[in-house]
Formats: C-alpha cells, sequence, structure tokens
C-alpha cells in the first residue's frame, strides 16, 4: 500500500516538475506537437500511456512502447508546441487497485 502511494506521488511530483521545468527554460528540446508524436511513434514505437494537466495549462503526457520498454515524458504547452523532458527504459504498465476503505462506523 504505502509502495503505491510513493510512487503515484513520484509520478505527480515528476509531472509538476516537468511543466514547471518547460515554463522556465523555454522552447529548449521543443517542437510542435505532431513532429514529437510521429518521431515518438516512428523512432521509438511510443504510444500515449497517460496525460495530465499541468501549471499555465500545460499538458503533461507519458508515451512508452510496452515491447522495447522505452517512455517518454512530454510536456505540450498552450500554443502547440511539444517539450521533451524526460526519458528513460524499462517501462511497466501498472494497474493497481486503490486500498480498501476503513469503516468509521
Amino acid at each position: 500500500m504505502m509502495n503505491t502511494m510513493f510512487k503515484m506521488t513520484m509520478i505527480l511530483g515528476v509531472m509538476v516538475l516537468a511543466a514547471s521545468h518547460v515554463a522556465a527554460e523555454g522552447t529548449r528540446n521543443c517542437a510542435p506537437r505532431q513532429m514529437v508524436l510521429e518521431q515518438l511513434a516512428d523512432k521509438y514505437g511510443e504510444t500515449r500511456q497517460s496525460i495530465g494537466l499541468g501549471t499555465n495549462n500545460a499538458v503533461v503526457e507519458i508515451f512508452a512502447s510496452p515491447e522495447t520498454g522505452t517512455w517518454t515524458i512530454t510536456v505540450t504547452t498552450p500554443d502547440g508546441q511539444t517539450c521533451l523532458v524526460a526519458s528513460g527504459q524499462s517501462f511497466e504498465a501498472l494497474a493497481e487497485a486503490l486500498p480498501a476503505q476503513g469503516n468509521d462506523a
């Protein structure tokens, strides 16, 4: 249970930091969204695995390839620029259930 909470906290933290990083750094490692998506699909076989809304209406997404294990975190700004903020290997999809709710009665 604690391990799941830790993982979720880390993922949310990375997403917030990623959105903040793009806002602070400008357009470094950025390109039009369609170009980035094509590169992730064609070169790495990655597809979108999750999505969230970050600060300043930035869209934070995680792309990954279940076959190769590669993953990429992107942030797309409202003007359509998509920036690469992190990437790596050994991606694993998880479908973990929430812990059981206690009975306060």
